[in-house]
């Protein structure tokens, strides 16, 4: 079976010519070639060198199909979306005749007119992926508009979290990010922690406000003394267009704060490693971070916000700590609650941390994407 995936996936060319993309979702792609005899990644294109998070497609049956570049802030970068519209239609089209499936991936500014497109215009079977918080309550229209119209079509929509009154074609699906070597590596990591003599954090994604890596840094300024020379380092991995902002106001914090920038897979892998803590109080649109599911598999505790379906996979002072708010004083808080945690309380959660990442393999994705195409008629 062939498979045709429709996303706004960055994707570059490296120096040595080879197209290079995102890396969770390209790796994502490499494993499901274990479902896909061929699959052909409809994305988009950028000018200028790949961050350091990108990855190769690792067998030549992905082929990478480019539509222009779109997307941003402003009405310009908008107005952009629907001038390119004809273009990534006729890509989209011409695609789709060389494949007996597709995935769609949403919410997307190309979206706005895909989803029409793919439901009125396309016999060919296919699902489509929505990566963002269903559950929002003011989500920005764009996606809101995705959202309604994904509730009322008839083909799979695979969705992050369970939520009252879902409708039967939308099923609860966890974002691959981790292989079963890595589930048995971060076991036995794992098993091997005790209480820190000092603590480590990191946080890994996007550097900007709604992931809440200013009310971390405001966070780490408020420490005292006492709880300062608790800490061993903050790590931060991750670009964005705050991150110099962002160095500036660390200069006056008393611990270590490293900036990593971009970092490969593995390369994230031994933050985590080295990690105790991990930082996310964000406020973003998200359905539920990998970074969470991936920290935790090398038993870093997690401190966390109420986001879409986090909570239904982290349960507070079980696997990691809730945020009650986002405020700086209930990050700074719980942090000093942490570093108070007895031997015995540490082990307590640890043993239950590492269970959350066990349904985030790639080998359980991939049956459940059998059991979707099962029903496929080609």
């Amino acid at each position: 079976m062939k498979l045709a995936i429709i996303s706004h996936t960055e994707h570059y060319t490296s120096e040595d010519g080879n197209i290079v993309g995102w890396g969770p979702t390209v790796n994502e792609i490499n494993h499901l070639l274990e479902v896909f005899e061929e699959i052909w990644h409809v994305a988009m294109w950028h000018k200028g060198i790949p961050p350091k998070s990108t990855l190769p497609y690792q067998s030549k049956k992905v082929h990478f199909v480019a539509i222009p570049a779109v997307g941003g802030q402003g009405l310009y970068a908008k107005l952009d979306v629907l001038w390119q519209a004809p273009k990534t239609l006729a890509v989209i089209y011409s695609t789709l005749k060389q494949v007996d499936c597709f995935q769609f991936r949403a919410p997307t500014g190309i979206g706005a007119y895909t989803l029409p497109f793919l439901s009125w215009y396309s016999q060919k079977p296919g699902w489509f992926k929505y990566a963002g918080n269903w559950n929002q309550a003011t989500p920005p229209l764009g996606y809101r508009w995705q959202r309604w119209w994904l509730q009322r079509q008839s083909r799979t929509v695979t969705i992050n979290g369970r939520w009252p009154s879902q409708p039967e074609h939308c099923q609860t699906f966890e974002n691959p990010c981790l292989t079963q070597t890595d589930v048995k590596e971060g076991d036995l990591w794992t098993r091997q922690r005790g209480l820190p003599k000092r603590w480590t954090f990191c946080y890994v994604g996007r550097i900007e406000g709604a992931k809440g890596v200013g009310r971390i840094l405001e966070a780490f300024r408020a420490l005292d003394e006492e709880m300062c020379s608790k800490i061993e380092a903050l790590h931060l991995v991750g670009e964005g267009t705050a991150l110099e902002t962002y160095k500036s106001l660390a200069k006056n914090i008393e611990v270590p704060v490293v900036w990593h920038g971009s970092l490969d897979r593995e390369q994230v892998f031994q933050i985590y490693r080295k990690s105790d803590v991990f930082l996310m109080p964000t406020t973003a649109s998200e359905g539920f971070p990998k970074v969470i599911a991936e920290a935790m598999n090398f038993g870093c505790l997690p401190i966390v916000s109420k986001v879409s379906a986090i909570t239904q996979y982290v349960q507070h002072r079980k696997q990691g700590w809730v945020l009650g708010n986002v405020e700086i004083t209930s990050v700074l808080n719980t942090m000093t609650e942490l570093m108070r945690l007895s031997p015995e309380e540490y082990t307590a959660h640890i043993v239950e941390v590492h269970k959350v990442a066990l349904p985030f393999t790639f080998e359980y994705y991939n049956q459940r994407i059998r059991d979707i195409t099962a029903g496929f008629k080609i």
